[in-house]
């Protein structure tokens, strides 16, 4: 396990009241509970992050016909012959 940290944070009350219930029906403590809400959220907004460059840039080269990795692989020897 890594290295804790400890860190004060304000919340309101209907917030604390329902961590608190939350932990006590998981049976973990409330610092578990937000261990966990944050290890979620970091790995839930990275996916959603990919998911919205990939729609971004769906169909960037609609105009190349044939095997991307052909195409890539032709311009990293571009690259070598430049060097």
């Amino acid at each position: 396990m890594s290295r804790m940290t400890r860190t004060i944070i304000s919340i309101p009350e209907e917030e604390k009241r329902w961590l608190d219930r939350f932990g006590r029906r998981h049976r973990i403590s409330s610092a578990e509970v937000v261990r966990r809400a944050i290890r979620t959220y970091r790995r839930v907004k990275t996916e959603k992050g990919l998911v919205q460059v990939l729609k971004v840039t769906a169909g960037a080269w609609p105009a190349m016909k044939g095997d991307s990795r052909a195409h890539i692989d032709s311009l990293r020897n571009e690259w070598e012959r430049e060097t």
